[in-house]
């Protein structure tokens, strides 16, 4: 009996994956940190309360087009 086997593009979906995962990880780690900053730490980055908390509610998967790349 004969095996055929194909050598699918698995090793390049695999570093793809990994990236957009990565990705999909700074961005929740980054709303957690945002939600944690003082009102004075705000104030320096100009952001005001109100969207910080808006901008920490949103989900991880929930980012804007330039944030991809």
């Amino acid at each position: 009996m004969t095996f055929i086997t194909a050598n699918r593009r698995r090793t390049a979906l695999r570093p793809a994956l990994f990236a957009e995962l990565g990705r999909l990880v700074a961005i929740w780690r980054q709303r957690r940190a945002l939600e944690t900053l003082d009102d004075r730490a705000l104030e320096d980055i100009g952001v005001s309360r109100a969207q910080a908390d808006a901008e920490a509610r949103r989900a991880f998967w929930d980012a804007p087009a330039t944030w991809r790349y």
